[in-house]
């Protein structure tokens, strides 16, 4: 899917900035929902993956790393900025990098993100959408997050990328989860974005894990259990404590 990628990337860019702009400095230090990032170091991540897109070149940190760990090194790497430093380069390289994105919609083109698997560069607009959602609405707000008060909404123009993206890392990214089940399960998504995600094998499902996008991207990003989103489970117990092994990225 494109359409509205775009629109979901400048929405979410709008999203950090105005979280920013009402920040003190005891949020920008407080203790985010990523263990050992604060929530500058959270902001200072989309920023610097945007520069990834803009300028691959100006990231070696990290290089040859284990996703998580070169994530660690390039946080790192940019703690001198500071509070106000990150929020300017933030607003600066997401403007760049969403044009530059915009050129990658339908691209068939192979890219390959290490550990994370091979993608076509045109769902590359798509995990952007799903990072940002997924680190400021589960990462800086309750229940993990510092914040105060209710996240932003989101709703289909968000939730359809990040979906879009979470149901193609799944398999690349979860291979010896996939190869340890005896059948297929269903992820059902409710409400904006829905869909039913298949998980395994075809055939008919013998586990099923309903909730709504927000619920599904709390517990398939191992923010949460399925039973602390508040998804449903029904069907074979054994596929179901499977499910709860399924991490996305």
């Amino acid at each position: 899917m494109t359409d509205g990628i775009i629109e979901a990337l400048q929405e979410e860019r709008d999203v950090v900035l105005g979280i920013c702009a009402g920040l003190s400095e005891a949020d920008w230090a407080a203790e985010s929902g990523c263990p050992g990032w604060s929530v500058k170091d959270v902001v200072s991540h989309l920023g610097a993956g945007y520069w990834m897109v803009a300028d691959p070149p100006s990231r070696p940190a990290g290089e040859g790393m284990p996703f998580e760990r070169a994530q660690d090194a390039v946080i790192a790497a940019r703690r001198h900025l500071s509070a106000a430093e990150t929020v300017a380069d933030y607003a600066d390289i997401s403007t760049k990098a969403i044009d530059i994105l915009a050129g990658l919609l339908g691209a068939e083109a192979e890219v390959p993100l290490g550990d994370l698997g091979t993608y076509p560069a045109g769902i590359l607009p798509n995990a952007f959408c799903f990072d940002h959602y997924a680190h400021t609405r589960l990462d800086l707000f309750p229940p993990r997050g510092p914040l105060t008060g209710e996240p932003p909404p989101a709703g289909a123009l968000t939730f359809g990328p990040a979906l879009d993206w979470a149901q193609a890392a799944l398999p690349q990214q979860n291979g010896k989860v996939l190869a340890d089940l005896a059948g297929p399960m269903a992820a059902v998504i409710t409400g904006p974005g829905a869909r039913t995600i298949q998980i395994g094998p075809p055939g008919e499902p013998v586990a099923r894990i309903t909730s709504d996008a927000g619920a599904f991207l709390r517990w398939v990003t191992q923010r949460a259990t399925p039973e602390e989103a508040g998804a449903q489970m029904s069907g074979d117990s054994g596929q179901l404590a499977l499910a709860r092994k399924l991490r996305i990225f």
